[in-house]
């Protein structure tokens, strides 16, 4: 097994350059910077629909008024990721230009929208059909972003641009500055719809979900969503995160099968779509990447080994909310020869399972998007409509996945309690250790610390900027963390001097490195063991901030 996972390392610098394609990295950022808009409309189809589960009718002003909120705000996300994608991808475009060559990311962000509207609208009686407007149009988002930010580096290499005289205001300027790439953008778009109708006698939107609806089938297959549920987990287990490499190659599908359930429940009809975002979040990974919801309360109540109860423990609360980098780099289960075989197979047993249930025993698939934080139990029950078979199948998935992580887990335990037994290790004088701690915080007792810690959902990089808040407090120094996701951060980089990369992020060094250059901004990357260890020290954590920042 030790052979295999030395093999599998050795694809890992592929790996990483595959998590860190800008085009893939633009479509997560762009879904992540849409995810509040999804949510708010999420809350009202709750709040519409639930009340029926239970028998009750909403008066129909209230609930007529609770849709229209659904409709457009959920029913504009083309839109909306059209425009998030573009400056996400015109952001990264960006930092690769020479010197003195920039992109406006904002006439970019407004072209992408014109030209999404061009390829995703048509006219009828009265006004336009507002169909691919929402997640049926997300194909067309994407061409968009990418043909818009690609002609407005385009155009700024060449300085193809409208020149004004000197005399003539720097914003007057900058209006024609972008006179050609918008109008080069969206004609690209215009035409490409012209085509589409001319041979296809069909839109561009409509002729997208014809190509790639046999596609996104095979990925609602059994096959197709074992491999989805696999890639995710096998490239975590690499230490990259996952979700970032497979949830862009199949983003339309699960976003727009979620509006195409909702729409056959509403019918009266099976909601049978399987893969949606909701069985990513709360089947695929339950409790995180690897399904380990239950690993963590396998560490604590079977476990002998100090270290894996220690860890059970720490991760215990956090992976019931779907974070569980404290328990992939804590135990760890990253590159562990133990976890491998359980980590990859569980993720694609349970999604075997929930389609099972969704084909076999009609159970509804989802058809709410739920915050990807919500108990993954939970999560699965509300997404699905409160379906009473979504509560068998939660207990169906836990006793699953303990059944296959308890053999794994006692077997590494056993070799850890054994190492335990028979290790020696020189621990260093603690008064040497607060010496040494003390001398590197009076370095910044004058002066004041700012430091962003990035990871990909701003769920461990809470854990460490708390854990440096609480250390900072402890020992009355002033420096002040904060915790962003990575994509959210370009905004406020400029108002810190130290940003710290969490383990999932590394593949996005460079890019944040070449950000932070420019404003003489310190970066620092951290290990897996080494940051999570830190989440539960908050004196080492703020000595580990305060060490980063003096380092030359």
């Amino acid at each position: 097994m030790n052979g295999i996972i030395r093999f599998i390392e050795k694809g890992k610098p592929f790996f990483n350059k595959m998590a860190s394609n800008i085009y893939l990295q633009a479509i997560r950022d762009g879904f992540l910077t849409a995810m509040p808009a999804i949510l708010f409309s999420s809350i009202f189809i709750l709040l519409a629909a639930l009340p029926e589960v239970f028998g009750f009718a909403l008066p129909e002003g209230v609930s007529s008024w609770l849709w229209r909120v659904y409709n457009l705000s959920m029913g504009i996300v083309g839109i909306l990721v059209a425009a998030t994608t573009a400056r996400s991808l015109a952001e990264s475009l960006q930092r690769k230009m020479p010197n003195g060559y920039t992109i406006n990311v904002l006439s970019v962000m407004l072209a992408s929208i014109t030209g999404f509207m061009m390829l995703a609208v048509t006219e009828i009686d009265g006004g336009i059909s507002t169909t691919y407007l929402g997640t049926k149009g997300l194909l067309c988002s994407f061409i968009a972003a990418f043909i818009t930010a690609n002609m407005y580096k385009f155009c700024t290499l060449k300085n193809i641009t409208i020149k004004m005289p000197e005399e003539v205001p720097g914003v007057i300027q900058n209006v024609f500055k972008n006179v050609f790439p918008f109008s080069f953008s969206v004609l690209i778009c215009v035409v490409i719809d012209l085509i589409s109708q001319q041979v296809f006698g069909i839109t561009f939107a409509e002729s997208m979900i014809a190509l790639f609806s046999p596609l996104f089938q095979a990925a609602d297959s059994y096959p197709g969503l074992m491999l989805v549920a696999g890639a995710m987990a096998f490239f975590w287990f690499l230490g990259i995160h996952g979700p970032s490499i497979v949830e862009p190659a199949v983003a339309a599908a699960l976003y727009a099968n979620v509006e195409t359930n909702l729409r056959l429940y509403e019918a009266g009809e099976h909601a049978n779509r399987a893969l949606t975002i909701g069985m990513n979040n709360f089947v695929a990974c339950l409790g995180g990447t690897g399904c380990t919801f239950v690993v963590c309360f396998l560490m604590v109540g079977l476990c002998k080994s100090k270290q894996l109860k220690a860890v059970g423990k720490a991760a215990l609360i956090p992976c019931c909310f779907g974070v569980n980098e404290p328990l992939l780099f804590g135990a760890p289960i990253v590159l562990n020869p133990y976890f491998f075989v359980p980590f990859l197979l569980t993720p694609m047993i349970n999604v075997v399972i929930f389609k099972l249930f969704v084909d076999v025993l009609m159970m509804n698939s989802f058809i709410y998007v739920m915050p990807w934080a919500t108990p993954g139990p939970i999560g699965l029950f509300l997404g699905t409509g409160m379906a009473p078979l979504a509560l068998v199948l939660g207990l169906v998935l836990i006793a699953v996945d303990v059944i296959i992580y308890l053999p794994f887990v006692k077997a590494y335990d056993a070799q850890l309690v054994a190492e335990e037994a028979n290790k020696h290790e020189e621990i260093k004088d603690e008064e040497a250790i607060e010496e040494e701690v003390n001398t590197e915080l009076k370095n910044i007792e004058n002066g004041s610390l700012d430091v962003l810690v990035l990871c990909v959902g701003a769920g461990t990089s809470a854990m460490f900027a708390n854990a440096v808040n609480k250390g900072a407090k402890e020992e009355n120094l002033p420096i002040n963390a904060k915790a962003e996701a990575f994509g959210a951060h370009t905004d406020i980089l400029k108002n810190f001097q130290l940003v710290v990369l969490s383990p999932q992020v590394q593949s996005r060094y460079d890019e944040i490195k070449a950000d932070a250059d420019k404003l003489g901004i310190k970066v620092v990357k951290t290990k897996g063991a080494q940051y999570i260890s830190l989440t539960k020290d908050p004196k080492g954590a703020a000595n580990f901030v305060v060490k980063a920042a003096n380092e030359e």
